[in-house]
């Protein structure tokens, strides 16, 4: 059996001083939302005692799927690398950025720089991105979605040269008999509030490649909500899971802070998938087990 821990939209607090020069971009909205309202609804605390429980399961892979930091400042990116070796090892956690990680044009690049080794697998040329690590009868496939917008755009883009790459890797991990779980951070189905500006630009085609290649399970953030949806697969629906902020307090407009647990094992010719999702509720103390199903 193989354990995958998925967690999302970590937006690491509390900021950092920024000096005025460093506002003289998209950050200065990014700055004035976390001070009226996105820091109201994270808690530090949650999210340490969220990881701490995720560490109990002694999972082999830990998918993180973006949003590590907030405005993409430099002293994010050191504190994040710092937060990822007390989370695991590099071989343990695989990363991608999230659209806050590019907030910014350099963003991306220094996210890149700072976290590289959590952010790497096998590829199949000098692309970063998609990569795929293999643990067990799993293959973990990172996509990106993260691009710089304009100030009150938050969409992400998956583009064809992206797309052909997300084909081979899905076919050879295939024909090595792996169950092929998906990462992206921005969703890739149309149940997006405002989807113009915050939702996937290229998701059509992003389906189109799942539907011709097949995949067992994707996975998203991006939406600070735990939310189910199928997607077309070759033979039937494939399940599309996309999990709360893992830095959630339980005071804010979003779902308190959670974590998916997959346990993957192969038996005979076929796989089977037990999700458990664990997190704080909107009432009372603690972390629970929420949800538990099979996964076809």
């Amino acid at each position: 059996m193989t354990k995958v821990a998925h967690i999302s939209d970590v937006h690491l607090g509390p900021l950092p001083r920024i000096s005025p020069f460093e506002l003289m971009n998209k950050r200065l909205t990014g700055y004035a939302n976390w001070k009226l309202s996105r820091h109201t609804g994270m808690s530090e605390g949650l999210l340490a005692e969220l990881t701490d429980h995720l560490k109990l399961q002694k999972p082999e892979l830990v998918a993180i799927s973006g949003d590590l930091v907030n405005l993409a400042l430099p002293t994010e990116f050191e504190r994040a690398r710092q937060w990822l070796e007390a989370l695991g090892t590099s071989q343990q956690v695989a990363v991608i950025p999230g659209n806050h990680d590019a907030y910014v044009r350099t963003g991306l690049q220094d996210a890149v720089a700072k976290w590289g080794d959590y952010m790497k697998g096998n590829t199949l040329s000098d692309h970063q991105f998609p990569y795929w690590r293999q643990e067990g009868c799993v293959a973990l496939i990172g996509c990106s979605s993260a691009i710089a917008t304009p100030p009150f755009f938050a969409h992400g883009a998956f583009d064809e040269a992206q797309a052909e790459r997300l084909i081979e890797i899905l076919k050879l991990t295939k024909q090595a008999g792996l169950y092929r779980i998906v990462m992206i951070h921005h969703p890739p189905h149309d149940d997006v509030k405002q989807i113009w500006r915050r939702g996937l630009k290229g998701r059509d085609l992003f389906r189109k490649v799942i539907k011709d290649q097949g995949a067992e399970l994707i996975l998203h953030g991006h939406l600070h909500r735990s939310m189910i949806h199928p997607m077309n697969g070759p033979t039937g629906d494939i399940p599309l899971i996309g999990i709360a902020s893992a830095a959630a307090g339980n005071g804010g407009k979003y779902p308190p802070a959670r974590y998916n647990l997959f346990d993957v094992q192969k038996v005979g010719n076929r796989f089977e998938c037990q999700m458990s999702e664990f997190g704080f509720q909107r009432i009372g103390d603690g972390i629970t087990k929420r949800l538990e199903m099979m996964l076809d």
